[in-house]
């Protein structure tokens, strides 16, 4: 068992030997080519989303992954700007509605033959006739 004084001295050594995690570059960003022109405001928050990647996943990505990575954030950033301009109000009501598809048996039109139907050729049908059942059994008597 560790004495209290003990435990603060290897905290303390545990944390000096931790690694630190990467800082974010207060270099210039280097945008790719053919990105989008991003206010600044916008700027700040692609570059916030791409530390926020890297910190958490950043051993995980190749040179070539991590400036993919940049240059996805940079152009999901209008998109997003655009979503954001847009004014919603608490009474605005969604713009669809969703409604749940039921599926239902359809019988299929018989083949070859589509007829058009006129409102004069249609002829009533005979009413159609119960089903036949077979007539009930008597109970029998067994002779001993």
């Amino acid at each position: 068992l560790l004495a209290y004084p003990d435990l603060h001295r290897e905290a303390a050594d545990g944390a000096a030997a931790a690694p630190e995690p990467p800082q974010p570059s207060h270099a210039p960003a280097q945008t790719p080519t053919g990105a989008p022109k991003l206010s600044p405001q916008s700027q700040t928050e692609a570059d916030s989303r791409y530390q926020a990647i890297i910190n958490q996943y950043g051993d995980r990505f190749s040179d070539a992954q991590k400036t993919d990575l940049k240059r996805l954030c940079i152009f999901a950033q209008p998109p997003l700007d655009r979503i954001r301009a847009y004014a919603v109000g608490n009474r605005d009501l969604p713009a669809l509605y969703l409604k749940p598809l039921v599926e239902r048996d359809k019988n299929p039109p018989a083949s070859g033959s589509l007829k058009l139907s006129s409102p004069t050729a249609e002829k009533p049908s005979a009413p159609a006739k119960p089903a036949r059942t077979a007539p009930a059994k008597q109970p029998t008597m067994d002779k001993p």
